[in-house]
């Protein structure tokens, strides 16, 4: 095959890929724009192999690529939908490692090896190890093999600093070294992009975990562009690219959305666990009842009554009364699996003839997209389902607002706790509805670790403490 033919296929290949995330953008084309990306991806799979001479190597390569088929299939078929998240951090780390596994070979066996081939080599070396080590912890911690909460080393920044440092100090002494020694500096290089991906993802605490899970996604597709660059293969760089590009832009939203800054989220400063403020630090911000007004206990120390303010006596009156209903689903949702009586939720309100929608905060989940992917899959109308800037004016005017499983991103105290790994971060205003039903597990602090205000007693919220699952048979049956 020539080169201009392969060139030529390489683009149309690589605007097939951009067309079906386009595809994916809107939620009705969105499994068409998927297969259409993954064909694109399967032809650039079937043209690399023919156009590069492997001989023997074929066989190898074929046994290993219905290996992973194999696996992928039973994958699908095992993963639920909650535990995409870390599906999606495993996937990113095994790009990452197989782009810093590329850049390795290349040092070890291909000859003769210019200045550009070594310095991209390096470089694909530390973001692909950085992106494994950092996606692998990101994946232990979704799937609760680590600790889900901030994990703080005395240093910790000053670490993570050095290890960023003595990853461009080898990738610039790589093309001044001999060749003979290229291997060696090498695996150094993986060792210090490991030891970063380590300290970058070990701090990082639910609050911030889409943002890293979307940066890592990045990085991964970094990695296979510049891995592309060392072997000379323009489609690698080029789908590469597409992936880089696309996290990087997903990542950005996801920090203005959060209030954080790009470094922030590097280096610690978005998510480490500080000092907790005084209770008079993070007064609610919604009304409370006369005969309780004096009540301080921490939730940690003094869990809030079932008895106290409104019970479920009160829950019938609830509902029938409101004629507006905000629902505001949580990631205590999807580890219930609660999200089919969220939806029968839904057609009883809408069948008495209220309104109905959905607020959905951008880190209500563990990845980006993740309430919205799982309130589809039961059919929920994805009009429904409303973004933060877009519904928060309107909680004011709202009669009822259920929280079904979210803590940090109602937290009121993100308004006024200082020092806090939530403050300054924009929450859903809940706070603000007439009256609120809150369906959590219990009244202990969200993964950010910030004693929540509204589990004080209080006249117009409604504790239904319990799985969620539970707690919507209980609403279910009031209607």
């Amino acid at each position: 095959m020539s080169d201009t033919l392969y060139y030529l296929i390489s683009a149309l290949l690589s605007l097939g890929v951009l067309y079906g995330i386009r595809l994916m953008s809107q939620v009705r084309t969105a499994a068409l724009g998927n297969r259409v990306s993954a064909l694109c991806m399967l032809a650039a799979i079937v043209i690399t192999l023919y156009r590069t001479q492997l001989g023997d190597s074929l066989v190898y390569i074929i046994i290993g690529l219905l290996a992973g088929t194999l696996i992928s299939i039973f994958m699908t078929i095992k993963v639920r939908m909650i535990q995409m998240p870390q599906m999606v951090g495993l996937l990113n780390g095994l790009g990452g490692l197989s782009s810093a596994l590329a850049a390795l070979l290349t040092l070890a066996l291909k000859r003769p090896l210019g200045g550009f081939e070594v310095t991209t080599s390096g470089l694909a070396l530390a973001v692909g190890a950085l992106t494994f080590s950092g996606s692998m912890v990101a994946a232990l911690k979704l799937h609760g093999k680590l600790s889900q909460k901030p994990v703080v080393y005395p240093g910790h920044r000053w670490l993570s600093a050095f290890a960023a440092l003595v990853m461009l100090a080898l990738i610039v002494l790589l093309p001044l070294t001999a060749l003979s020694r290229a291997l060696a500096l090498g695996l150094l290089t993986v060792a210090a992009g490991l030891l970063f991906g380590w300290l970058f993802a070990i701090r990082v605490g639910g609050a911030d975990m889409p943002i890293t899970i979307s940066l890592l996604n990045s990085t991964s597709g970094v990695a296979a562009a510049i891995a592309g660059m060392a072997l000379g293969d323009i489609l690698l760089v080029a789908v590469g690219g597409i992936v880089g590009s696309s996290g990087l832009l997903l990542t950005q939203i996801m920090c203005r959305a959060m209030n954080r800054s790009l470094p922030q989220v590097l280096f610690g400063g978005a998510a480490q666990p500080q000092a907790r403020p005084e209770a008079s630090a993070a007064p609610p911000a919604v009304e409370t009842a006369p005969e309780v007004a004096q009540a301080e206990a921490p939730a940690q120390e003094q869990a809030v009554p079932q008895d106290a303010g409104p019970s479920q006596e009160d829950l019938p009156a609830w509902l029938t009364q409101a004629q507006s209903v905000i629902i505001i689903p949580g990631y205590g949702m999807a580890v219930s699996q609660a999200q089919e009586k969220v939806k029968q939720l839904l057609d009883r309100l809408q069948s008495a003839g209220k309104k109905v929608r959905f607020a959905i905060h951008p880190v209500a989940g563990r990845m980006p997209g993740h309430m919205n992917v799982l309130l589809a899959e039961v059919d929920i109308d994805y009009e429904l389902l409303c973004e933060m800037d877009d519904i928060n004016p309107d909680f004011a005017g709202t009669d009822l607002a259920i929280i079904i499983g979210a803590n940090d991103v109602v937290n009121p105290a993100a308004n006024t706790a200082q020092g806090t790994p939530i403050y300054g971060m924009p929450i859903l205003d809940a706070a603000q509805a007439g009256r609120l039903i809150i369906c959590n597990f219990d009244t202990q602090p969200g993964y950010a670790g910030v004693d929540n205000p509204l589990y004080q007693p209080q006249a117009k919220v409604m504790l239904l403490l319990g799985d969620a699952k539970d707690s919507l048979d209980t609403m279910l049956a009031s209607l």
